[in-house]
């Protein structure tokens, strides 16, 4: 799971020296739009779909994480 969901943060911020401490507060990259493409890449890469207000609370990959794991 980890590695699944940092694969997509690096290709969606175009960054390969992303980890498990990136935060939209230490990203430059995570912006708005590639906000949505984080969304979108997560919804088709585990079958799941995101609720606004879930989406909202991705603004870390911890959140990410735990967003996307209660969806499995």
């Amino acid at each position: 799971m980890e590695e699944r969901i940092l694969t997509i943060l690096r290709n969606v911020f175009n960054d390969t020296t992303i980890d498990i401490t990136c935060s939209q507060n230490n990203c430059k990259a995570w912006d708005s739009m590639n906000h949505l493409n984080l969304v979108v890449e997560l919804e088709m890469e585990f079958g799941i779909s995101l609720e606004p207000e879930e989406i909202g609370r991705m603004i870390s990959y911890h959140d990410v994480e735990e967003i996307v794991t209660s969806k499995l």
